[in-house]
């Protein structure tokens, strides 16, 4: 399996940015903000071209992480086409989710981050970085 941190460390330094939104500006990404129901985001490779849309009602921080989301879809399932279907009641425990998840975490949560405050706990994790603790607990793994 292809190296997830790796990928996303390497992303982050050829854009400059950890920051989504930023690196699809740089990699010539379709952005499209919509009212969405049922899911708040998804990626889709249409005609040759990358696109991803995020619900435009989420609140800007859950927005860069959808984008990091997809963008991870994109990185890594580009053939699959998958639709992120992340719900609100629960964690989706699908490979390609996950691995999105994966992905996204390491983009938006340097290795530097966890080092500086290495005796947070999860929890502690969790309340600052405003990601839920299956989330942090996909990066520490």
């Amino acid at each position: 399996m292809m190296d997830i941190k790796k990928m996303a460390n390497k992303l982050a330094r050829q854009h400059h940015s950890r920051n989504p939104f930023e690196i699809i500006k740089g990699l010539n990404i379709i952005l499209v903000f919509v009212p969405l129901v049922g899911v708040k985001g998804f990626y889709q490779y249409f005609q040759r071209n990358n696109l991803i849309y995020i619900d435009d009602s989420l609140p800007y921080h859950e927005q860069v992480f959808v984008c990091a989301h997809e963008l991870g879809h994109m990185m890594l399932h580009k053939k699959s086409n998958a639709i992120f279907m992340d719900t609100y009641t629960g964690f989706n425990t699908a490979k390609y989710e996950i691995e999105a998840n994966k992905f996204a975490m390491e983009l938006l949560v340097p290795d530097e981050t966890l080092l500086e405050y290495q005796n947070f706990t999860i929890e502690q994790f969790s309340r600052m970085l405003g990601y839920s603790q299956e989330l942090i607990k996909l990066k520490l793994k």
